[in-house]
C-alpha cells in the first residue's frame, strides 16, 4: 500500500480541490484510491470536506462504498480553528489517528491523507501537522496559492520539509490573483524552480511513478 499526504501553505489554499483531482488521476491508472481526513474542524453535524472526498472516492473504490464521512476521520470539532484550539476537551490522541490510518490503508492501493491547514498547525500543544507527516513517514505534496505573497509561504514550507528530510513535492493552485500570477510570481518560480507545476497542469506527470 502506498500513501500520500496532501498539505498546504495555509488554510483555504486548495487541499481538498487537489485531493479530489488526485483521486480521479490515480483512478485512471487503475489504482484503488482511499481517502483519510485525520481531523476536520468547523463541523456541526457532517464533516463537509470528508463528505466530498468520500463521495468521489466511493466512485472509484468499492471498499469505501459502505463507509460514512465520520469513518474516514479520526476527530471532528465544531469550532473552525486549529485542531489544538478546536479540541476544547483535549481529547486528541495521536495513536488513534495512526490507528485509523492503518485501518483505511487496508482498503486501497494508495491512501490520500488530507491535512488541516499548513505544516505547523498544532494538533496538540507539542505535536504539529508536520510531526504527523514525519511519524507516518510518507511522501508529501504541498499545495501553494497563486496569490501575491505566495513565494514567501512556499519557501517557508519547503524549508520546513527539507529540515525534517521529508520526501515532498509542491504545486501551485492557480485560483487567486491568477491574472497577475505570470507577472508577479511566476518569473521567480521559472528561475529558481523550473520544474514547478500547477494543479491544473502537471498532475499526470506527478503521479506517473506510482503503480499497482
Amino acid at each position: 500500500m502506498q500513501s500520500l499526504f496532501i498539505t498546504a501553505t495555509g488554510t483555504n489554499v486548495g487541499k481538498t480541490h487537489t485531493t479530489l483531482k488526485l483521486i480521479e488521476a490515480f483512478a485512471t491508472k487503475g489504482l484503488s484510491v482511499g481517502v483519510f481526513k485525520p481531523i476536520e474542524t468547523g463541523v456541526t453535524k457532517t464533516p463537509l470536506d470528508a463528505s466530498v472526498l468520500l463521495k468521489v472516492c466511493q466512485k472509484v473504490n468499492k471498499d469505501f462504498q459502505g463507509l460514512q464521512p465520520l469513518d474516514i476521520t479520526a476527530y471532528t470539532f465544531p469550532l473552525p480553528a486549529a485542531p489544538f484550539c478546536a479540541d476544547i476537551g483535549q481529547i486528541i490522541e495521536i495513536d488513534k489517528i495512526i490507528e485509523k490510518y492503518h485501518e483505511l490503508s487496508k482498503l486501497c492501493d494508495i491512501l490520500l491523507i488530507e491535512g488541516a491547514g499548513g505544516l505547523h498547525v498544532p494538533i496538540t500543544k507539542d505535536f504539529h501537522m508536520i510531526d504527523l507527516i514525519e511519524k507516518l513517514n510518507i511522501k508529501t505534496l504541498v499545495v501553494t496559492p497563486s496569490s501575491l505573497g505566495c513565494i514567501n509561504d512556499t519557501l517557508l514550507s519547503i524549508e520546513a520539509l527539507k529540515a525534517r528530510n521529508i520526501d515532498f513535492d509542491w504545486c501551485v493552485n492557480l485560483y487567486e490573483d491568477k491574472e497577475d500570477f505570470t507577472e508577479v510570481t511566476q518569473p521567480y518560480y521559472d528561475e529558481v524552480f523550473p520544474e514547478w507545476w500547477s494543479v491544473e497542469e502537471g498532475l499526470q506527470r506527478f503521479i506517473s511513478p506510482y503503480s499497482i
